[in-house]
């Protein structure tokens, strides 16, 4: 399997980072895509790509961060992105929740994303929270730009507006959640040619481990649950999700 969206570059993991990754390994995550949310994670996560063989980087300005996203920040960014152990631009968009930036200091980032990402040649990775009909409206202003939304939470509805587009979208440990029963309506309707699966280690910490910090080899529990709402095996699950993932990120 791969985590598609995980993030070992957080202090969390800076004192067992090498167990982290061999417990992913001996749990059958054999690739993890590392992500960025400012100029030093994502130039620790081109670090951490180079150092293991297994793993890749993701480069970018977080909306949380979204206020230092100038343009020699994201010069900075364009530099990262051409490492060749970098496989996409992100994680940028719009986060309406905590609002840690303007909303238009936001938007105006989220759109240099999508100008960073031609010029690299590589696909974003989107974050959204509560900010949903904004989100669609800048990707859809941009739709030659290949997009996963990771952490995938809005409607069904919202769903099909990014499939219809060709986007993906990526699904991790609150599908999980006992109270997440709209969130696995969502995963039931849409296709499994457009899903992947991730850990956003070390948040969002999957059933039954909630509470602790999240990582890699939790990305099982993800995969089964998916199985059961899709009423399919595990193996299935593993296999369609990897494809999905290397097809996106050019693994």
């Amino acid at each position: 399997m791969i985590d598609s969206h995980a993030h070992l570059n957080d202090p969390r993991f800076k004192d067992d980072l090498h167990l982290v990754i061999e417990r992913a390994n001996q749990a059958g995550i054999d690739r993890i895509i590392n992500v960025g949310w400012d100029v030093r994670s994502s130039a620790l996560a081109v670090k951490i790509a180079n150092e293991y063989s297994g793993c890749f980087a993701v480069v970018g300005i977080h909306p949380h961060d979204a206020t230092t996203a100038s343009t020699e920040s994201l010069d900075a960014i364009l530099k990262l992105a051409q490492d060749p152990k970098a496989v996409a631009i992100g994680e940028s968009g719009l986060d309406y929740y905590y609002d840690n930036s303007p909303r238009d200091v936001q938007r105006d980032s989220f759109e240099k994303h999508f100008e960073v990402a031609r010029l690299a040649r590589l696909p974003l990775v989107i974050h959204s929270r509560d900010a949903a009909m904004d989100t669609l409206n800048i990707v859809k202003k941009n739709s030659d730009v290949q997009c996963v939304l990771h952490c995938y939470s809005g409607s069904y509805e919202t769903a099909k507006e990014y499939l219809k587009m060709g986007h993906y979208l990526s699904f991790a440990g609150p599908v999980t959640f006992k109270n997440a029963s709209k969130l696995r309506d969502v995963v039931s309707k849409i296709p499994l040619s457009q899903l992947m699966i991730e850990t956003d280690c070390p948040y969002l910490t999957p059933a039954p481990y909630r509470g602790k910090r999240n990582e890699p080899a939790y990305l099982i529990h993800v995969a089964e649950m998916i199985a059961e709402i899709k009423g399919i095996s595990l193996e299935k699950v593993r296999e369609i999700t990897k494809t999905n993932t290397e097809k996106f990120f050019s693994l």
